[in-house]
């Protein structure tokens, strides 16, 4: 059984999804029901974070197996001693990948809830801590200290600064209130800085926040193939047509040696 609910989707998107899983070439070469297979397999694995967290290291800056070894100290003293190992990619050189643990489902869950918006409930499935923007809802007598459970509004469907919420939500963990409810949704200045500190994610992914940010950069491995496939060379001139917030581009700078 699926540790999140079953994904759902605009009606474009099912319908182009239905096209590709369920045409009557694809049954015809596999079976209706090996057809429905593959396509209930990516339902549940767009459901879940990837199985590996993946980081590009700046080769420009320091060797792969150097900043290995950094990271792993890293991570280390995030997991609290936890063994958990730094891999590098068998094809692509300057890719570590660090496995996802999870889903956790032994976690005691708390009577205090914090309920944030989807997006933010993505960020903190891969190792985020909860940010007070990301958060739409809290219990009635939060404060600061507080242990505290939080759950993704899936459907964006929780009012604004509610006391309680009902509706479909999707439980991310346990973490530890920054601050009182008062001063989470308060109307003076703008909403800023750490809510929740997540101690026990369901899923345990180490957070970048500040981690070795000269040597390492956050980035999915779609976006690290590409620069590889396009594979610059020193002193030619490249449009980078989709350039925010700059992960491409500065990876094709250090395959190009900076020049």
């Amino acid at each position: 059984m699926s540790f999140f609910p079953k994904i759902s989707f605009q009606y474009e998107v099912e319908e182009y999804l239905t096209k590709v899983f369920r045409n009557k070439e694809l049954i015809t070469a596999v079976g209706t029901q090996e057809a429905e297979n593959k396509y209930q397999s990516l339902l549940s694995h767009l459901s879940h974070p990837p199985g590996f967290t993946t980081v590009r290291v700046n080769t420009h800056l320091a060797p792969v197996k150097h900043v290995k070894k950094l990271l792993l100290e890293e991570i280390q003293k995030q997991f609290k001693g936890l063994c958990v190992p730094v891999l590098e990619h068998p094809k692509l050189q300057d890719i570590l990948l660090i496995p996802v643990i999870g889903p956790r489902r032994d976690l005691k869950r708390h009577a205090s809830e914090v309920i944030v918006g989807a997006q933010c409930g993505y960020a903190v499935l891969r190792g985020a801590h909860v940010y007070v923007p990301g958060i739409v809802s809290t219990s009635r007598f939060v404060k600061a200290g507080d242990l505290v459970s939080v759950y993704s509004d899936i459907e964006g469907k929780c009012k604004r600064g509610a006391k309680e919420f009902d509706g479909v939500k999707v439980f991310l963990g346990n973490g530890i209130s920054e601050l009182s409810r008062s001063e989470i949704f308060s109307s003076t200045g703008p909403l800023k800085g750490l809510g929740i500190r997540m101690i026990e994610p369901v899923y345990l992914s180490p957070s970048f926040d500040n981690v070795l940010p000269s040597h390492l950069f956050l980035q999915n491995l779609p976006s690290v193939v590409v620069s590889h496939i396009l594979n610059p060379q020193p002193g030619e001139k490249i449009l980078d047509m989709c350039a925010a917030p700059g992960g491409k581009t500065t990876h094709l700078a250090t395959l190009m040696h900076d020049q």
